[in-house]
């Protein structure tokens, strides 16, 4: 029997997902893995049934939001790209990059009950942040506004250090000047 392709979701299928996704994220981030799926379900506007569908486990809804979530961070480049000056579009990712690993901290627990059931959501997470970050700097080497000699997997190194202090809000300005030093580190200024 020939393989079939699934068919594409409907659109109100798919906006139940996205809103299920996004409702999931929240309460992750917040209460950890105490949320009940009866809660999301219930905060998100749909049935138990209807998140069961979409996710027929918890650690299948977690590994769904941290997808989604890294997804969103590694599309948002060329969109960035699309919309500002390379330069700028790199420091927007920059923010986007914190508030991901943000994100990611608060699954923490979440994650590790998915990592116990025999996934690993992380796979492919790596070399999709190195394509996006390297078309960024692709970019803006080629514009003249920043430096061609980066090395992608460094700054994404810098990222991940800072976005550690990013924990709390008050630490969040730090981040961002520290955001604004490693972005100015890498713009090209011709001798």
């Amino acid at each position: 029997m020939p393989a079939t392709t699934p068919r594409p979701l409907r659109a109100d299928a798919r906006r139940n997902r996205e809103l299920l996704l996004e409702t999931a994220v929240r309460a992750f981030t917040q209460h950890g893995l105490e949320v009940t799926l009866e809660a999301i379900a219930k905060e998100a506007g749909v049935g138990i049934g209807t998140l069961y569908r979409h996710f027929p486990t918890r650690e299948a809804l977690v590994e769904a939001v941290y997808r989604n979530e890294l997804a969103r961070l590694c599309d948002a480049a060329p969109e960035l790209l699309r919309a500002l000056p390379p330069d700028e579009a790199t420091r927007a990712w920059m923010d986007r990059f914190v508030d991901y690993m943000t994100t990611k901290r608060g699954l923490a627990d979440a994650l590790r009950a998915v990592f116990a059931s025999g996934a690993n959501p992380y796979e492919e997470s790596r070399d999709r942040m190195v394509a996006a970050i390297t078309a960024l700097l692709r970019a803006g080497g080629e514009a003249g506004t920043v430096r061609k000699d980066v090395e992608p997997q460094d700054v994404l190194v810098g990222l991940s250090g800072m976005s550690l202090a990013a924990g709390e809000p008050e630490q969040r300005d730090q981040v961002r000047r520290l955001l604004d030093l490693l972005m100015d580190g890498l713009r090209y200024r011709p001798e």
